[in-house]
């Protein structure tokens, strides 16, 4: 009896850690500027998205402010994620029009215009927002 309950408490003592860690790590959505290519009149701008915000994203719009080399804004775009499952990482395109990928400088997170889903308060996803970019373009809040 005594040697069952105390492998019983010794699983216990090592599952308590785990458990406590996993509750502390704080909800995310992480977004990667991952590449920007030359195309038709314009650039293309892939980003890498993963929610970990513990529910699903039904929408999820982020404003960016564009700069170029100089320093000076080019553009405000509002690009829609759309819906973002939980846990899953999601490649996104966009096209910008008339914007020149070799002039790009810089991107701004301006703003979250959408946050739509199965996760509370709406204001989650720029609380929770960590940019990152794989390329010499600055990108961040």
């Amino acid at each position: 009896m005594i040697p069952r309950l105390c492998a019983s408490l010794l699983a216990l003592a090592l599952t308590c850690p785990m458990a406590l860690a996993q509750s502390a790590v704080s909800p995310t959505l992480e977004l990667e500027l991952n590449a920007v290519q030359p195309a038709d009149a314009g650039c293309r701008v892939s980003f890498l998205a993963t929610n970990h915000l513990g529910g699903q994203l039904d929408r999820a719009a982020i404003e960016l402010a564009l700069f170029d080399k100089a320093g000076a804004i080019d553009r405000l775009v509002t690009l829609d994620f759309k819906n973002l499952s939980p846990g899953k990482t999601k490649v996104l395109q966009f096209q910008l029009p008339g914007l020149s990928c070799d002039n790009l400088s810089r991107l701004l997170i301006n703003d979250i215009t959408a946050c739509e889903g199965a996760i509370a308060p709406a204001s989650a996803c720029l609380d929770a927002l960590v940019p990152s970019t794989r390329l010499d373009i600055s990108f961040g809040i």
